[in-house]
């Protein structure tokens, strides 16, 4: 099992029916092989011991993060509000805000990208094709440039689909990779880390159905780019 030191879980919200969490960057959402720590393990742990809970403790995967990504993060603590809240993000209700740094001046300061995207098993890597092509999924995000500033802009994310590396792809297909984001061409490497961050999820509270926002402060290591305005929201 990785021994890479992990921050200590950031409780943002708990209550009997759900749980969130402050995801740091370069840890595991969830994980089926049993070889790496991942926070659903670490979250069950947490509540096994504040309350006391013998025997297993349930725990929802409801969404995920890229490991890369940062922000805010939803698990559910029982099957009905796992069923609800799965059902919330498949319809496209949770309203979801990322904050990136990309390379490069943004020079539309806001706008919607639409593609059709499919991963390639081959590269690991998801592609922009044709929307015909068998297996394609299609992506919708719009955007809006808060700042720019040394060839780099900051920019606010609303993906109104969920598929896979999504924002990194679109982005980069525009020649916007995320900061840090190797894979898909940026050319400056983090360490265990992109800069793209889940600044916020608004939902509905799977049983008093009464709307929540969560917000996610920004990591520590996003300090690189106090010059784009970014001291401001800085924990």
């Amino acid at each position: 099992m990785e021994n890479r030191r992990r921050p200590p879980l950031q409780v943002l919200f708990e209550d009997n029916h759900c749980l969130a969490i402050a995801k740091p960057a370069g840890s595991l959402t969830t994980g089926y092989d049993g070889m790496e720590e991942t926070l659903d393990r670490l979250v069950k742990q947490y509540l096994k011991d504040k309350h006391k809970k013998p025997g297993n403790v349930f725990l929802g995967v409801v969404h995920r993060l890229d490991r890369m990504t940062s922000g805010v993060l939803i698990y559910a603590r029982t099957s009905k509000a796992a069923a609800r809240l799965a059902e919330q993000f498949r319809e496209g209700a949770v309203q979801k805000v990322y904050w990136a740094v990309v390379e490069g001046i943004m020079e539309t300061p806001s706008g919607r990208l639409e593609d059709w995207l499919r991963k390639n098993d081959s590269t690991g890597k998801v592609e922009i094709v044709a929307r015909d092509v068998q297996d394609a999924r299609h992506a919708v995000l719009t955007y809006e440039r808060k700042q720019a500033l040394n060839d780099q802009s900051w920019l606010e994310v609303r993906p109104e689909t969920g598929r896979t590396h999504q924002i990194r792809v679109q982005l980069a297909s525009r020649g916007h990779p995320v900061w840090g984001d190797v894979k898909y061409g940026a050319r400056t490497r983090l360490d265990h880390a992109i800069a793209l961050h889940a600044r916020s999820l608004t939902f509905l509270h799977p049983v008093r159905c009464a709307p929540i926002t969560l917000t996610a402060d920004l990591p520590i290591a996003w300090a690189r780019f106090r010059d784009l305005g970014l001291e401001g929201v800085m924990p």
